[in-house]
């Protein structure tokens, strides 16, 4: 399923009792390995049909990540399924921008769930 996801894209994945949205700000290759950049939302859905629903309302969303870079290994570790696609703004490109401009530039190898504090 990775290798079909791209720029643009929402994301589900399951938690104990919810599912929760990332969305996807790009996939590119950094020194010969997979680097994926992630916006990570705050807000819980009690299923998917919620979270599509919570999508086409987005200014309604609160992120909690505007964006993480995670190897391919940390990405693959968490199940997702694509359920919506939308063109991404300058606005929300903005974290990635800043990112790449960054001397620093933290690349994560642990999975989402744990970066974000859930289990």
């Amino acid at each position: 399923m990775s290798q079909d996801l791209k720029a643009g894209d929402f994301l589900v994945y399951q938690l104990e009792s919810a599912v929760a949205l990332l969305r996807v700000l790009d996939v590119e290759g950094i020194d010969g390995e997979k680097v994926w950049h992630l916006t990570a939302y705050s807000e819980f859905f009690p299923d998917v049909e919620a979270a599509e629903n919570a999508v086409a309302g987005l200014e309604s969303l609160t992120t909690s990540m505007p964006h993480v870079a995670l190897t391919d290994r940390a990405f693959e570790s968490t199940q997702v399924a694509r359920i919506a696609h939308m063109p991404l703004t300058d606005q929300e490109n903005l974290p990635l921008t800043q990112w790449r401009q960054d001397h620093v530039r933290e690349i994560h190898d642990r999975s989402i769930r744990l970066l974000m504090g859930l289990r």
